[in-house]
C-alpha cells in the first residue's frame, strides 16, 4: 500500500507540474495552493477561462481593427472624390482662361477699332467740308467764266449786228 501511495504521490507532483507549466503558457501565474485547488476539483474551464478571455479580447480587437479599416477605406474614397473634383476644376479653369484670354483680345482688338474710326471719321468730317468749300469754289469760278463767256458771246454778237 505504500508504493500505491507513492506511485500516487508521485502522479499528483507530476499533473501538478504540468497543470503550471500550462497556466505559464496561457501567461497566468498561480500559487501552489492554486494549483491544488485545481487539481482537487479537476475542472478543465480553469484552463480555458483565460484562454476565452484572450480570445474575446483579440474578437473585440478584430472588430475595432476592421471598423478603423472601413473608416480609412471611407476617407480613401472620399480623398479620390475630392482630387477628381480639383482635376475637373483645373480642367475648367484652364478652358475658361483661354476663353477668357480671347474674349480679352476681342476686346483690346474692338477699342483699337473704335480708336481707327474714330479717327476717321473725323478726318471724314474734314475732307467733306474741304469738298464742301471746293465745289462752291469750282461753282463760283464756273458762274464767273460763265458770266465772261456770255458777255463774251454777247459782246461778240453785239458787234457783228
Amino acid at each position: 500500500m505504500n508504493d500505491y501511495n507513492q506511485v500516487q504521490v508521485a502522479y499528483r507532483q507530476k499533473c501538478k507540474e504540468r497543470i503550471q507549466r500550462q497556466l505559464e503558457i496561457t501567461g497566468r501565474s498561480v500559487t501552489d495552493g492554486e494549483v491544488e485547488e485545481m487539481l482537487e476539483s479537476g475542472n478543465p474551464a480553469v484552463f480555458t477561462q483565460g484562454i476565452m478571455v484572450e480570445t474575446a479580447q483579440a474578437k473585440q480587437s478584430l472588430a475595432d481593427i476592421e471598423a478603423r479599416h472601413g473608416d480609412i477605406i471611407k476617407l480613401e474614397k472620399s480623398i479620390k472624390e475630392l482630387h477628381d473634383m480639383f482635376i475637373d476644376m483645373a480642367a475648367l479653369v484652364q478652358t475658361q482662361g483661354e476663353m477668357i484670354d480671347r474674349i480679352e483680345f476681342n476686346v483690346v482688338q474692338s477699342e483699337n477699332f473704335v480708336k481707327a474710326a474714330s479717327t476717321d471719321t473725323k478726318k471724314a468730317v474734314k475732307f467733306q467740308s474741304a469738298a464742301r468749300r471746293k465745289k462752291i469754289i469750282i461753282l463760283i469760278c464756273l458762274a464767273v467764266i460763265i458770266v465772261i463767256l456770255g458777255s463774251m458771246v454777247a459782246g461778240w454778237l453785239g458787234i457783228k449786228r
